[in-house]
């Protein structure tokens, strides 16, 4: 091969492997792209009124659920549309599978097991008693004789009827957790039952409104949030094994620390699946 032609060659040979070069780093990107854009949307349904959990913040819904469940689908390879539902539309549209996941703050007990699957508990919590100050609560006994407010369909209201009996006319339930406080705030109910991390939220967010707060560990027990799917969900193992991931690389406590300012307890969520 004389030198001219060799020159040749060896431009033409260049030239073919810029070219596959250069096509293979398309169909790299296209494939980065289209893996991206394949990620499946779930729809999620929420009660937006639970702060620090979810809450409206110019005209999206916010919170630490949102965090946490933003990360953990991530990590199980999904994005998530999260739709302020209401909380009874949210189990409603569970049950006819309208919705992929609901996420609200919900405690997962044996009644709610029967209609809906739930992720591994992501967190602790238990009741607590809002009331205006001047009034004598200084434990759960003294719910008695009061009016009681609470959130329908939720723990709160449950705590409430363990002390003062299922179909107590003392207790008034209201659709969100801001019409029960507004009912607290007016006098229309002289106590509320909530989760503890609501009713300090409300407290913190809220310091002229002279509402303090009180708890009872003897009658009001831990209980523990999860991730809420429709019965037989194809997602509740991937959003598991996502959770447990988040615990074990510091995710998790990174978004804890950010909206409650101290680290998690994670033995105890731990120690509470495999209940």
């Amino acid at each position: 091969m004389n030198l001219s032609v060799k020159k040749s060659f060896l431009s033409v040979a260049a030239g073919c492997a810029l070219l596959l070069a250069a096509c293979g780093g398309g169909q790299e990107e296209s494939a980065g792209k289209e893996k991206a854009e394949d990620k499946k949307v779930l729809q999620v349904g929420t009660e937006a009124t639970f702060a620090p959990f979810e809450f409206m913040d110019k005209g999206k819904v916010s919170g630490f659920d949102v965090d946490l469940l933003n990360a953990a689908a991530e990590e199980a390879g999904y994005t998530v549309n999260i739709e302020n539902t209401g909380w009874d539309a949210m189990f409603a549209g569970l049950q006819s599978k309208q919705l992929d996941i609901g996420m609200a703050g919900v405690t997962i007990n044996d009644e709610r097991e029967k209609s809906y699957d739930f992720s591994v508990p992501y967190f602790e919590s238990t009741s607590m008693i809002a009331f205006k100050e001047g009034a004598n609560i200084q434990s759960a006994q003294d719910l008695k004789g009061k009016k009681i407010g609470v959130q329908n369909g939720t723990t709160g209201q449950f705590a409430a009827e363990g002390v003062v009996g299922k179909n107590s006319s003392s207790i008034s339930k209201y659709e969100t957790a801001a019409l029960m406080f507004q009912a607290l705030q007016s006098g229309d109910v002289e106590t509320a039952v909530t989760d503890i991390a609501v009713a300090l939220e409300y407290v913190k967010n809220n310091p002229k409104s002279g509402i303090k707060t009180v708890g009872d560990d003897k009658e009001f027990k831990p209980e523990y949030y999860g991730i809420v799917f429709p019965k037989g969900s194809e997602y509740k193992k991937d959003f598991d094994q996502a959770l447990n991931e988040l615990y074990d690389n510091g995710k998790y406590a990174e978004i804890y620390k950010k909206w409650f300012g101290k680290e998690p307890d994670l033995d105890s969520l731990k120690e509470a699946a495999k209940k």
